[in-house]
């Protein structure tokens, strides 16, 4: 497997005044961490990481960090966070996770639906239960996304975690009879799943953490101390 190469440079100086200065010249504040190993504040250049997003389709690449100090070594990691200005989607703060490739690691990854359901083209409603599934395997086996083909999905049927092939290697962490999607009469009132009303309320949470744009910008550039 062919590690997607990033460049990053230690970095000494941390707090808001340094943070500014980094964004100022297209570069972001970054940390790297993991189990066994003590955080390293790190730079990274902001259209290097830009252009990785447009040229993978999985939100769970692998990638080589390659870490400048004087010396030069690599560690493989993944992205753990990124923080995005809440006004201008600009990217201000990454960590980065170190992993280990012989390792399992427990990810979460897109539902991607394919076909059209038998039961949507005779006036049915398709209720998505999950649109992301936590999935457990090595590394270079993580899938870009886990397709469904739901062409066969009449009114009144639904699709299990257990009907759905995956990759060798792949295991989905959740009850094989667990309800991904459903089919339904649009005569029917269709209710909310219990865990996208959480998802809601911590999605609003959110946004309204992020009204303040400076706010943004502050924390993050806290977290870079």
């Amino acid at each position: 497997m062919e590690l997607i190469k990033l460049n990053a440079n230690v970095r000494t100086e941390t707090g808001n005044g340094p943070a500014r200065v980094l964004r100022a010249a297209g570069r972001m504040p970054a940390v790297l961490y993991g189990p066994g190993i003590d955080p390293v504040s790190l730079s990274i250049d902001v259209k290097e990481l830009e252009k990785i997003f447009k040229t993978t389709a999985s939100g769970q690449t692998i990638l080589d960090l390659v870490i400048h100090n004087g010396d030069t070594y690599s560690k493989s990691v993944m992205i753990k966070e990124l923080q995005t200005h809440p006004t201008t989607e600009a990217l201000i703060h990454a960590d980065f996770y170190e992993i280990d490739l012989n390792k399992q690691i427990t990810v979460t990854v897109q539902v991607e639906i394919t076909g059209k359901s038998k039961g949507v083209e005779e006036g049915g409603m398709l209720q998505i239960i999950r649109r992301e599934l936590e999935v457990t395997c090595l590394p270079s086996r993580i899938p870009d996304v886990i397709e469904v083909d739901i062409s066969d999905l009449d009114i009144g049927d639904s699709l299990h975690v257990k009907s759905i092939p995956l990759p060798e290697g792949v295991e989905i962490n959740t009850e094989s009879d667990f309800t991904v999607m459903t089919v339904v009469s649009a005569a029917m009132e269709v209710e909310e799943p219990e865990d996208e009303e959480i998802e809601g309320e911590e999605g609003d949470v959110e946004a309204e953490e992020g009204a303040d744009a400076d706010g943004a910008d502050s924390d993050a550039e806290t977290k870079d101390a």
